[in-house]
């Protein structure tokens, strides 16, 4: 993950200070692009990254929920009570919104599944089987006629797949960058939506590729970055799958809605020890 390490040293070396919405201080750069093989599976070694959350959080995504506790069943198991990575966007931003027992408002899932009545996932999986080579394979997360009822609006707010020689890559815009903390979580996030989706249309996987535009670290997370860049990066792991049916789009979305974050694994997985850091809500 020398890609991951380029990036926060490019940002600490070349950004400027400046305050932000949290009140917490950041260091940012403008445009900035990164491209990750996307097997081996590319999550961080120089610090422990939780793979259970990062899956949660991605099948969250991709069958539309948009509450906290589907999140938590997802992630944790039904009974859980463990806390996950959208709670304090819940209880700080979401209940300042008027919502309640978890709700988010239309966050990621709901753009993804139902953006004014499209089922955008739907549609690239059957461009994808149907015509590959289409260049319109697009999800946007960003509806400005509903981010005033988000709890966030979307950070990572589109992405799009390129199709050659049945090699599939997924290429996402970020329009606001936490380096630290959130970059860790798209990276793994987005390679195993790739690799989910080659999976449902029989196509090997290629590159993940993030292009961001405020890419920044916070002031409370300079010695952390820091820590990490003294880190040796470690061998990546390998990620096992469940098996998706063959059928329809319709019935392999219906599997999707079985699946939890029990059922994905990395073998090989060693990186080195967490670094705590405070989100900056």
């Amino acid at each position: 993950m020398k890609q991951y390490l380029d990036l926060v040293k490019h940002v600490l070396d070349n950004g400027t200070y400046s305050g932000d919405r949290t009140g917490t201080g950041t260091y940012s750069v403008f445009g900035y692009q990164v491209r990750y093989p996307a097997m081996p599976f590319p999550i961080l070694t120089t610090k422990s990254v939780s793979f259970k959350n990062i899956v949660g959080e991605a099948l969250w995504f991709l069958t539309g929920k948009t509450n906290v506790e589907q999140l938590r069943a997802l992630t944790h198991g039904p009974d859980s009570t463990k806390r996950t990575i959208w709670d304090d966007n819940y209880e700080n931003q979401a209940r300042a919104l008027g919502y309640h027992s978890g709700e988010l408002g239309p966050v990621y899932g709901k753009q993804w599944r139902c953006f004014g009545g499209r089922d955008q996932l739907f549609d690239v999986i059957e461009k994808l089987k149907n015509n590959p080579r289409d260049r319109r394979m697009v999800v946007s997360a960003w509806n400005p006629g509903e981010l005033d009822y988000m709890a966030l609006p979307p950070c990572h707010l589109l992405f799009q797949f390129y199709s050659i020689n049945n090699v599939l890559s997924i290429q996402w815009y970020q329009r606001s960058q936490d380096v630290f903390l959130g970059k860790p979580y798209n990276l793994s996030s987005y390679a195993l939506i790739l690799n989910i989706v080659a999976k449902m249309v029989g196509m090997e996987v290629g590159e993940v590729i993030c292009s961001s535009g405020d890419t920044h670290i916070y002031s409370n997370h300079v010695e952390q970055c820091k820590e990490q860049l003294s880190r040796e990066p470690r061998a990546l792991p390998t990620l096992v799958m469940p098996e998706f049916p063959t059928g329809t789009t319709e019935d392999q979305l219906k599997f999707l809605e079985t699946l939890t974050a029990n059922d994905f694994k990395l073998v090989g997985y060693n990186p080195h020890p967490a670094i705590k850091a405070k989100m900056a809500i």
